[in-house]
């Protein structure tokens, strides 16, 4: 029996699997942001935020004091991203991570160049996260990436949470993909605010505060706030919006702000012509009311609504004046709505919709309802 025994202890010890591969928190470096620019050699730089696990607050980081930050800087150049990359580890005395990778930063003159090319890298490599937030900014991603931001541990965190709350576009690798596939594509443009009096230059954050516009995957140009709500809109993806209006016979301004919207786009094609109907129903509560305008009466609450319904009709004629007309860039959807009600037209069509797409007719048919008006009476 004691035999026995001793040739199972002896059998299990060697089938027990040891963690001869296993990779020590210690020693890998975890990329959270990556900034993609442009030389004036054409040569590429790709400058990485990494955190360092278990790294002291101290020399050789950096990051904002006030948040906290233990992050590090590192640069590479090279003719392509993954040639810089090659560069850039002989400068990081540990395995590079990129499980934890949020963002993609893309200087403005790379955007102008065009990206095609520089995103296939991160759609073919296996380690990039597909689901990273992808942005333009204006200089260069470099100068971004080495903010060192009052709030948030890194200008990597600064632009996740940007990205999550839905206050304008909000773009991820794989979604850009799927745009490039098309003709036009569209991104957040981020710009860095200016510091407080007396502040280093670099405890600062970055802001989103436009949209850079592609065709053929270059930069074409840049819509603002109120018009990016237009897009999104547009697109169905509408989040967060305040509007404010001053009704007819009123003496001051009401403002309003969205709960729910919906947005569906109706195509309709009649011999030669191109027609696309956007159908958008929205409700939104009043937040707040400067006018003498009694709200509690219900002929108020429709003159109100009609008012509503015409500030968004004239957000998103603003938005086709500058994006369909001027641009002639298809940030819509329009291509995706046609091919799926028409597709036998649209294998006809699809090579021509760069001049199609400018004279489509767009129709609106705009729905609010006004839910709450407040507690609070007329002052």
């Amino acid at each position: 029996m004691k035999i026995l025994s001793f040739f199972f202890v002896w059998t299990s010890l060697f089938l027990l699997t040891g963690c001869w591969d296993r990779t020590e928190l210690n020693d890998v470096a975890l990329i959270r942001g990556v900034g993609l620019d442009q030389k004036d050699d054409n040569r590429i730089e790709v400058t990485v935020e990494i955190s360092v696990p278990q790294m002291q607050i101290g020399e050789g980081s950096s990051g904002g004091s006030g948040g906290g930050g233990q992050t590090l800087i590192r640069t590479g150049q090279g003719v392509t991203i993954a040639d810089a990359l090659e560069q850039l580890k002989e400068r990081i005395p540990r395995k590079v991570f990129w499980g934890h990778s949020e963002v993609l930063v893309i200087g403005e003159k790379l955007a102008k160049e065009g990206i095609r090319d520089h995103i296939d890298f991160f759609i073919r490599h296996p380690e990039p996260r597909i689901r990273s937030y992808v942005f333009v900014t204006k200089g260069n991603a470099k100068d971004v990436m080495a903010l060192q931001p009052p709030i948030e541990k890194s200008s990597a965190e600064v632009l996740r949470e940007l990205a999550v709350s839905e206050v304008l576009m909000n773009v991820t690798l794989i979604e850009l993909l799927q745009m490039l596939k098309g003709d036009a594509a569209a991104l957040p443009m981020i710009d860095r605010l200016p510091p407080e009096e007396g502040q280093n230059p670099l405890q600062t954050i970055a802001y989103i505060n436009r949209t850079a516009v592609f065709k053929q995957g270059k930069m074409i140009d840049t819509i603002d706030d109120k018009v990016t709500r237009g897009v999104l809109w547009l697109r169905d993806e509408i989040k967060e919006a305040s509007v404010t209006t001053k009704p007819k016979g009123a003496d001051g301004y009401i403002s309003m702000t969205i709960i729910r919207a919906d947005t569906e786009l109706i195509p309709k094609i009649k011999g030669e012509k191109w027609e696309m109907t956007v159908k958008a129903v929205t409700e939104d509560d009043v937040i707040q009311n400067e006018s003498n305008l009694k709200l509690d009466k219900l002929q108020n609450n429709k003159v109100l609504e009609k008012e509503l319904e015409k500030e968004i009709e004239e957000r998103l004629q603003l938005t086709i004046d500058q994006v369909q007309k001027e641009m002639k860039a298809d940030i819509f959807g329009f291509a995706e709505a046609f091919e799926r009600k028409y597709p036998k037209k649209w294998n006809k069509a699809k090579d021509d919709w760069e001049e199609i797409f400018p004279t489509v007719e767009v129709i609106f048919d705009i729905e609010a309802h006004v839910l709450r008006t407040g507690a609070g009476s007329a002052p």
